[in-house]
């Protein structure tokens, strides 16, 4: 199969069991979910989906030679995420805004009631080998690490959003050894961690991201309460989910109101004296490895300064939205 990436180029994938995968419901699904929610309304932006991304990591890890089991694991990593991705955070009881982990939390179930086990068995392949992540460090790593997935959402991010026009010099100075990511020198690694660092603040933890997860975080939720939609309609896509809530919007004036909200076509302001939701963003922050004096270190061992990057960019953010209706 051919297929053609914004961030890698055109490629050849030809291993049965990751066309099988792909081809898979589980995975076509994801071709009609937004990465970001429903970035659109509030950025200058090519969107991209949870569908590209995922064969990302895939393609990502495939390219730095990592083991079959940890590109299917990386292809399958956002398997599990509902319609506006992160957004069903701010709409779900027990969410957490802050670490935006719901689809985390119930990963494994998902797969495991997905055809997914069925495709790896067929081709002697251990499901719980691949559900686990401490087999996968170039996979998957706790922050402020990188690792295959901050990686390809970050670059895919920052061609999407006009901040680069393609990723090359990053892929080119950038390495896997010993199951972690070292760029080649502190030069390249300290450009990426920047580049990071805004992607972060103008776009994951920004206000217009608080104001974009919130708004349509409200307009589910206000869609769940009054069965518009149910909790399976979560796990169907973004299209299919407006769909079944527009019927109701012209006979009800709320729902209206967070729809011309999400759709930025009422205005938010940040007010901490006078609000209408307190939203929690969660920050990213990355401390990159590279080759220094024959050594691989930290950005922050040859940068101290660093370190208070990390400490202030780790903080969950935090905004008082304000609506002018």
């Amino acid at each position: 199969m051919k297929y053609i990436d914004k961030v890698y180029g055109e490629l050849e994938i030809n291993e049965p069991v990751i066309l099988e995968i792909i081809n898979s419901p589980t995975m076509q699904r994801l071709k009609d979910i937004d990465q970001a929610g429903n970035p659109a309304p509030f950025y200058p932006c090519i969107p991209y989906t949870r569908f590209e991304h995922s064969v990302g990591v895939y393609l990502l890890l495939r390219k730095y030679g990592a083991p079959l089991e940890e590109q299917i694991a990386g292809l399958i990593h956002d398997a599990s995420h509902s319609a506006f991705s992160h957004c069903v955070d701010y709409a779900l009881e027990g969410s957490s805004q802050g670490k935006q982990d719901h689809q985390d939390n119930i990963f494994d179930e998902y797969i495991k009631k997905s055809e997914i086990p069925a495709i790896l068995k067929k081709y002697d392949l251990d499901l719980d080998y691949i559900l686990n992540d401490i087999n996968f460090p170039l996979k998957e790593n706790n922050l402020p690490d990188i690792c295959a997935d901050r990686i390809d959402y970050s670059l895919r991010t920052a061609i999407s959003f006009y901040e680069i026009d393609n990723a090359d010099y990053f892929l080119d100075n950038l390495t896997a050894t010993n199951g972690q990511w070292v760029f080649k020198d502190f030069t390249d690694a300290k450009k990426y961690a920047e580049l990071f660092r805004k992607l972060n603040h103008d776009y994951y933890s920004g206000f217009y991201a608080a104001v974009m997860l919130q708004t349509v975080g409200d307009y589910l939720k206000y869609s769940l309460q009054k069965d518009y939609i149910s909790h399976t309609d979560l796990y169907t896509t973004d299209k299919i989910v407006l769909e079944k809530i527009a019927p109701h919007l012209k006979k009800d004036e709320h729902l209206q109101i967070l729809f011309d909200r999400m759709n930025n076509k009422i205005k938010a302001k940040n007010d901490p004296q006078d609000f209408d939701r307190q939203v929690f963003c969660k920050s990213r922050i990355i401390d990159p490895l590279c080759f220094a004096e024959g050594q691989i270190k930290r950005v922050s061992d040859i940068e101290p300064s660093w370190l208070d990057v990390i400490k202030k960019e780790s903080k969950v953010t935090e905004y008082f939205l304000k609506f002018d209706k």
